[in-house]
């Protein structure tokens, strides 16, 4: 089953853009994330969107983070991204005529329910900043490690 890593993907920018002096373009986002400056333009303007970066055309422009690192949590990234359901499991017959496949039903959305929950509210505890403390301290840690743009 493939992944969406639309959320991940755009924090890995998001951090790299945090610490760029100046816009980044959707060709070296691109490069970066090994994919289409179209795919990159089409994600990035779910964010743009949302208020968190802004978008200058011409010589010298590029996308660049307008938003309080502080303010802005994975959950809100994950939204304007357009992320999909957070669990790709569901039931088979949503009204099954079935006694057993209904009591199955209840348990598995009842889990998925609480799973869900939980998750979402993880996501929204963490900020970009606190992501970007995170970063920082790998490249203090280990400078070679720390990846660029």
């Amino acid at each position: 089953m493939r992944h969406d890593t639309r959320l991940s993907r755009m924090l890995h920018v998001l951090l790299h853009m945090a610490r760029h002096d100046g816009p980044m373009t959707s060709d070296a986002i691109a490069r970066m994330l090994g994919t289409n400056p179209v795919v990159v333009r089409r994600t990035m303007a779910g964010l743009r969107e949302a208020g968190y970066v802004r978008s200058d055309k011409g010589h010298g422009g590029g996308w660049a983070i307008v938003a309080d690192l502080e303010a802005v949590s994975l959950l809100d990234i994950h939204r304007a991204v357009g992320g999909p359901r957070l669990f790709a499991i569901g039931n088979a017959h949503p009204n099954p005529d079935c006694a057993v496949e209904r009591v199955v039903n209840a348990a598995v959305e009842d889990a998925l329910r609480d799973a869900e929950a939980l998750l979402v509210a993880r996501l929204g505890r963490v900020s970009l900043a606190e992501l970007a403390r995170g970063f920082d301290a790998c490249c203090r840690a280990a400078p070679e490690e720390a990846g660029s743009v």
